[in-house]
């Protein structure tokens, strides 16, 4: 997480350590009426909850007994699904509950937890698509039950990460990677966090090496130009006609943002305010404002770590007349004179770029 410069979140739970509250959320919903007991355990009564179907448009006529667990004949319906279990006595995790000893099933956990530390509505859940018919069906009926009300307003749902035709997962073996695996073939981990931001995250990603070859020319330039950036001098006074413009990179970034995380429009913003015709200290500005969402750290990377001698600014400045004249001979020589003096120029469209040289 830190290495793709994820923010930790205020809490990180774990069921195990949450069996109160999982057991106190399915008293309301046995209190409430949506529960029957069968010899498996205690299980909630999907027909109480008419709109059951509803979220993942569920055809339940074709829904199969038995396809993801051993059929219980007692069961009203075989879509109906277990609050608590009991009677497993080879089960590793046990505890006691007013329906006898045994463990929580698979979805109230979930409920139980963000409801503790998010109150009974919020807005955001997460998840994978794969999550939609089951699991989350399954949160939104027992939260009805609970609350008499839905506790989630926007169900978000991601695309798979795809690694070599597969979904890439720690279950499947040979096909997950680590962050620590991507420094050890020369990445940049967020380079990684940029691939991610061309593609959103309902349509999920095909990772392949080349893909990330591609993200990290293009991080590695995005933080040239901040660099270059950094090393203008800022001007006294804001034009009326590039305040506009400003104003109006930020409001379509955000546009792009606020539509349903569109990420690969958001970046598209992102250059082509770095292809404008603003001056310098206001792309770096933006490029800051924007980074607070993007979290690609490009005012921390494109710092620059040493002093440019006066000398060598003027030359650099010289050489750039040199060029837009077509006196390359004269351009060459000069860089050439730049790099005895222990510098590097680096051309880019916006402008040449002084190294230190290593």
């Amino acid at each position: 997480m830190a290495l793709l410069n994820i923010q930790k979140p205020d809490v990180l739970t774990r069921a195990t350590e949450h069996i109160p509250e999982q057991i106190d959320l399915i008293k309301k919903i046995e209190k409430n009426g949506f529960t029957y007991q069968t010899k498996t355990g205690l299980v909630f009564d999907t027909s109480k909850f008419p709109d059951y179907a509803q979220f993942a448009k569920l055809d339940l006529e074709k829904q199969k007994p038995g396809a993801r667990v051993e059929v219980d004949p007692e069961k009203k319906n075989p879509w109906d699904f277990l609050l608590w279990v009991t009677n497993q006595p080879k089960h590793l995790m046990q505890w006691e509950s007013p329906w006898g000893k045994g463990f929580p099933g698979w979805h109230i956990e979930c409920t139980a937890m963000s409801t503790k530390y998010l109150g009974e509505r919020f807005d955001i859940h997460t998840g994978g698509i794969e999550h939609i018919p089951v699991h989350h069906s399954n949160e939104i009926a027992q939260a009805y039950g609970a609350f008499s009300h839905q506790a989630v307003n926007y169900w978000l749902h991601n695309g798979w990460l795809v690694f070599k035709g597969e979904k890439m997962s720690k279950s499947s073996g040979g096909n997950n990677l680590l962050a620590t695996d991507l420094i050890k073939k020369g990445f940049e981990p967020l380079s990684f966090r940029y691939l991610v931001l061309t593609s959103h995250y309902r349509q999920g990603m095909n990772f392949t090496w080349e893909s990330l070859k591609g993200a990290q020319a293009a991080y590695q330039k995005l933080i040239s130009l901040t660099q270059l950036w950094q090393t203008k001098k800022p001007r006294e006074k804001v034009s009326d006609y590039d305040l506009e413009k400003i104003n109006s990179f930020k409001k379509e970034f955000q546009k792009k943002v606020a539509t349903d995380l569109n990420w690969p429009e958001a970046l598209a913003v992102v250059w082509q305010m770095a292809k404008s015709n603003l001056p310098p200290n206001d792309k770096l500005e933006l490029i800051r404002d924007f980074d607070e969402v993007l979290g690609l750290d490009l005012i921390k990377k494109a710092q620059v770590k040493f002093e440019i001698p006066e000398e060598i600014e003027e030359m650099k400045e010289e050489r750039e007349s040199l060029r837009k004249t077509n006196q390359w001979q004269k351009a060459d020589e000069l860089r050439k004179k730049i790099e005895t003096k222990g510098f590097i120029l680096e051309d880019t469209p916006q402008g040449a770029i002084l190294k230190k040289k290593k």
